[in-house]
């Protein structure tokens, strides 16, 4: 198991919006997340910014993030998650989650 942090943006004017959206997430996107050996999935937000942890069990990751990326139901989950989102940092590019490096674990 491999435990991941990731860090984004959120507009502030979409917050209640995303927050809306996950409060019922689409039982599809659920399974997928399954599908692709995700588990203990969390998101927190604190100001403009929202936090994801999850842990990983699959054997590869990139295969696992392909095949979720090519589900057809996760594409429209995430036409409408994405516009919502920001760069770290306010940066003009695409926003995506940043993979955070793990500098301290205590079980």
């Amino acid at each position: 198991m491999v435990r991941h942090g990731q860090l984004v943006g959120i507009k502030k004017e979409r917050l209640d919006e995303y927050i809306k959206y996950h409060a019922n997430v689409w039982p599809e996107i659920l399974d997928k997340i399954k599908e692709c050996n995700i588990h203990n999935y969390s998101i927190y937000q604190y100001e403009d910014m929202l936090f994801a942890y999850f842990e990983y069990t699959g054997t590869d990751f990139e295969a696992d993030m392909a095949k979720m990326a090519a589900d057809k139901k996760t594409q429209e989950w995430w036409d409408i998650m994405i516009p919502m989102q920001k760069p770290v940092g306010g940066g003009d590019g695409a926003p995506e989650w940043i993979e955070l490096k793990e500098v301290f674990h205590a079980d």
